[in-house]
């Protein structure tokens, strides 16, 4: 067995950089335990002062964007111009929380006076989210930046008061390691306690991590065989920790009868299925459409190229499973893009089968192909989607392209999409997460193992911290979150009136 992780550039097929030791059990352990102590300073410096460290950190990567988007290139094959565009959301993903820290509303701070003529009496509560611990976060291959070492886990875990481990993807190790040195020496210059961050590289390292007796939460973003791996293992501890995945997703897109007649939509579609080479958690591999439109995404997706995928693994796994597909008498083959002369490159692929078929077989035909294939599932009528619809697996996205004439019936099958989908999508493709307050990026099983919480956004450092309430403590001993004056000038909750005071 290999003591390395080594990087490959995926046009070639050459190894590229040089390789990252893995890390023992035993270096696991000792940067586990120092997060931990970590933790302990961190969780108390004021919210305002961890703003500034992490605008240092994003200010540090921005510096260094030329080194880490040259390293990436060479591991990804990503190309220059997407993860410049992935770095730049990747810092500006750590000054939304910096800005979180400051606005202040997500610890939910909660104030209750006391009321002894109620049954039963009620104390002085104060209630309060606080960090959790040290956090365990796996790097995503798809996003080498956004999704990795300083990616949104990360940042949203340092934000809320925890210390970090991450997991390097082994997909680029030398980008991670790269990444890892800025961010280290970043929170050193800022004067962050030594250890609140720390990287780790190796399957067997991230299992060590997991079952750590520091970690007291995990982030990861993957395949849903790994993740659900990884959260057994978090659920089998004798202590069980809260494991947060983003896994599988199909995106289902329904476009109406009269959105069919736009002249867009195909151009729209065959672009957001080829983004990336398809290998995008929000990909739109699912769609369900009239039989007249099928030709006119057959040419969009014929027109359109494939690209080097981001490892072997993945470009034979992605070949395997649309030659099953295709060998299979479920599907027809619409009409196949363009493959172009690189190492670990393929094709994009579209599918074409019938309502009827799709329901029948749905467990087998809503299987995701990570790359850019879809499926067309054709249909007569729009009723006839609506019992299929709400039999679809759990996914990040559900999407609805319709004229002004459909929207009745958009109404009706964004009822039934909620039910299965974490952002509801109109009139627009569902590739692209904004990093806003706004944003939820989760959904059922097997999208996400918690669709009550969220992997972009403000929000999701709702992740990493868990409530506390203090009651009938005195004012002088309680966080400044809950003490009467208020003196950080944060919004809350006084006697279940919610304002600044």
């Amino acid at each position: 067995m290999s003591h390395v992780v080594q990087g490959y550039n995926p046009r070639t097929g050459e190894p590229f950089g040089e390789p990252v030791a893995k890390t023992p059990d035993s270096e696991v352990d000792r940067i586990a335990s120092a997060a931990a102590v970590a933790f302990s300073a961190w969780s108390v410096v004021p919210a305002t002062d961890r703003a500034v460290v992490l605008e240092k950190v994003a200010d540090a990567l921005d510096a260094e964007s030329s080194l880490l988007v040259s390293t990436a290139d060479g591991e990804t094959a990503l190309g220059v111009p997407r993860l410049t565009t992935e770095l730049k959301r990747t810092t500006n993903q750590l000054r939304l929380f910096a800005e979180v820290l400051r606005e202040g509303s997500y610890v939910e701070a909660t104030l209750d006076s006391a009321n002894p003529d109620i049954i039963p009496p009620r104390p002085v509560l104060r209630r309060v989210l606080r960090p959790l611990g040290t956090v365990a976060v796996f790097s995503a291959s798809n996003f080498p930046f956004a999704f990795s070492v300083a990616g949104g886990d990360t940042a949203s875990a340092l934000a809320s008061g925890c210390s970090v481990v991450v997991k390097a993807h082994s997909a680029h190790p030398s980008t991670s390691r790269e990444t890892a040195r800025v961010v280290v020496d970043a929170l050193r210059d800022a004067g962050a306690p030594e250890g609140v961050f720390g990287i780790v590289y190796g399957t067997e390292a991230g299992v060590a991590l997991v079952k750590h007796p520091a970690v007291r939460a995990v982030g990861f973003t993957g395949s849903t065989g790994g993740g659900r791996a990884l959260f057994d293992l978090a659920q089998g501890r004798p202590d069980p920790i809260p494991f947060y995945g983003e896994l599988g997703s199909v995106n289902p897109t329904v476009i109406l009868p009269g959105a069919a007649e736009r002249e867009d939509i195909a151009a729209g579609f065959a672009q957001s299925l080829t983004m990336g080479v398809g290998q995008f958690c929000t990909n739109p591999g699912l769609v369900f459409a009239p039989e007249s439109i099928v030709p006119a995404l057959g040419e969009a997706v014929a027109a359109s190229s494939g690209g080097a995928m981001l490892n072997e693994r993945m470009c034979d796994s992605y070949k395997s499973g649309t030659d099953a597909l295709a060998a299979s008498d479920l599907v027809s083959v619409v009409s196949t893009g363009t493959r172009p002369d690189e190492a670990w490159a393929v094709a994009p692929l579209l599918f074409s089968t019938s309502v009827k078929t799709f329901e029948e077989n749905l467990e087998k035909l809503t299987e995701e192909h990570f790359g850019p294939a879809a499926l067309i599932v054709t249909y007569s009528s729009p009723s006839e989607l609506h019992s299929v619809l709400a039999k679809l697996p759990g996914t990040l996205t559900g999407t609805v392209h319709a004229a002004e004439s459909d929207h009745a019936e958009a109404g009706k099958i964004a009822e039934i999409l909620r039910r299965v989908a974490g952002r509801l999508i109109f009139n627009a493709w569902p590739t692209g997460v904004a990093v806003a307050w706004g944003q939820h990026h989760g959904g059922p099983w097997p999208a996400t193992t918690n669709p009550l919480h969220t992997s972009v956004g403000a929000t999701s450092i709702r992740r990493w911290i868990a409530p506390v309430t203090y009651q009938s403590w005195p004012d002088s001993l309680l966080p400044p979150e809950l003490q009467d004056a208020n003196p950080l000038g944060i919004p809350r909750r006084v006697d279940g009136v919610l304002g600044v005071h």
